[in-house]
């Protein structure tokens, strides 16, 4: 178990760290903006949007399966900055390549490429955050990073639109690429100690280390039921930001700027579920603040479809993703509080990579879904199905208030049989 003392605002380190990738977050939304809005304009297809965002989708799940052991065997803060430096390079490229006009192709290289270096940081990222700050604190500061994030991805959006409609969409891009630099520089600041495996584990096979994680999640029964639900969730959500983007363009007739105005005050939704993640759950506990957040993104989606007012559509987003932000903050947080260091990578790894394994496809069926049968029937079955994973969740053991009380965390990494599935 990790421990650190003290109160979490005066911890250095983690506020170097925090800075640091508030500010990344903010550069990432220029690209969340200005990428879709390229392919659209270049080719008029939301096919395309969707494609692409599949393609990336599924270069970061094939990632997975190694990132957790890259976590798990190098020293993290200099894998972090690594990722960071190889992402400036990649966005830097297609403002580069833009100068000579559109090339599409050079999108389903870089993107995915970034995708998949993006899946080794944030794995990384997760198993730095405990190591950062303990076990007692890490919904506290999971929720200070996704709330300080969320208020920059507020105005990142903003600032896109505005800085796109001004100067072209490619420029956009490259604000993203200088904010992989920062971040970087913010990583070179910080110490990152974390725990010495067991010298048991250096004598096993390199397959069963690099099976870990995934065993870990199927012999823990809350993380097992978790990593399935979650899996159908990103597979009726991971393309909604396009589906949106489509219906505001498409159905709304919404020029670029508005499209990031509302994206940016959206964003507003994900700060708010940030802030009050861990209230909810100490009041609530885990089970009931994480199955009401589902239900509620589900009436929320389902919403969207119906609304023609623009500041409706961002209300309403706004409280898909307050939902989004408690629920994976939620689990976020068990995943690190259950799982012994040492394994927390490949955990995270494996459960990021099942978890994403349905989003691609998922992203490529809502969008020849908005295309073919438009946006309000796509955001009625995404909304339907959020619910209906919120009912299963009732039957599984996701439902209990205090999971992280239950099985020890070395009895279910060590044991050759299941562990059994006692808890509140």
């Amino acid at each position: 178990m990790v421990t650190r003392s003290g109160a979490l605002w005066r911890d250095r380190d983690f506020g170097v760290f925090w800075g640091a990738q508030t500010l990344s977050v903010a550069g990432d939304s220029f690209a969340l903006i200005a990428v879709p809005l390229l392919i659209l304009n270049a080719t008029g297809s939301v096919a395309q949007m969707g494609l692409l965002t599949g393609v990336s989708g599924a270069a970061s799940v094939i990632t997975g399966v190694f990132a957790g052991v890259l976590a798990d065997r190098f020293d993290r803060r200099a894998l972090l900055i690594v990722c960071d430096l190889v992402r400036v390079v990649l966005y830097a490229l297609i403002p580069l390549a833009w100068i000579s006009g559109p090339h599409i192709w050079l999108l389903y290289v870089v993107l995915p490429a970034a995708e998949a270096v993006g899946m080794v940081f944030q794995v990384t990222y997760v198993t730095a955050v405990r190591n950062l700050v303990g076990d007692a604190h890490v919904t506290e500061a999971n929720g200070r990073l996704y709330a300080t994030a969320a208020a920059a991805g507020i105005l990142g959006p903003m600032l896109a639109g505005v800085v796109a409609g001004r100067f072209g969409l490619t420029t956009a891009i490259a604000v993203n690429a200088v904010s992989f630099g920062v971040s970087a520089i913010g990583m070179c600041l910080i110490r990152i100690t974390r725990e010495d495996p067991p010298p048991a584990e250096a004598a096993e096979p390199p397959w069963r280390r690099l099976l870990a994680g995934a065993v870990f999640l199927w012999r823990h029964p809350v993380l097992r039921a978790l990593t399935v639900l979650l899996s159908f969730f990103i597979f009726l959500t991971l393309g909604l930001t396009d589906v949106v983007i489509y219906r505001l363009k498409h159905d709304l007739g919404r020029p670029d700027g508005v499209v990031g105005v509302v994206l940016g005050a959206a964003a507003v939704g994900t700060m708010i579920g940030a802030l009050l993640v861990a209230r909810l759950r100490r009041i609530l506990g885990f089970g009931p603040a994480w199955i009401g957040a589902q239900v509620v993104a589900g009436i929320a989606i389902a919403c969207l479809g119906f609304v023609r007012s623009v500041w409706g559509v961002a209300v309403i987003l706004a409280l898909f993703l307050a939902c989004v932000s408690v629920g994976g903050i939620c689990s976020m947080s068990l995943r690190q509080q259950v799982t012994p260091d040492h394994l927390l990578g490949r955990v995270t790894a494996a459960f990021w990579t099942i978890h994403f394994s349905l989003g691609p496809l998922g992203a490529a069926v809502l969008t020849w879904g908005a295309g073919r049968f438009g946006a309000t029937s796509v955001f009625a079955f995404a909304g339907g199905g959020c619910l209906l994973i919120a009912v299963v969740a009732l039957f599984t053991p996701v439902r209990r208030r205090h999971p992280e009380e239950g099985t020890p965390v070395a009895d279910v990494g060590l044991r050759t049989d299941p562990a059994p599935e006692s808890g509140h």
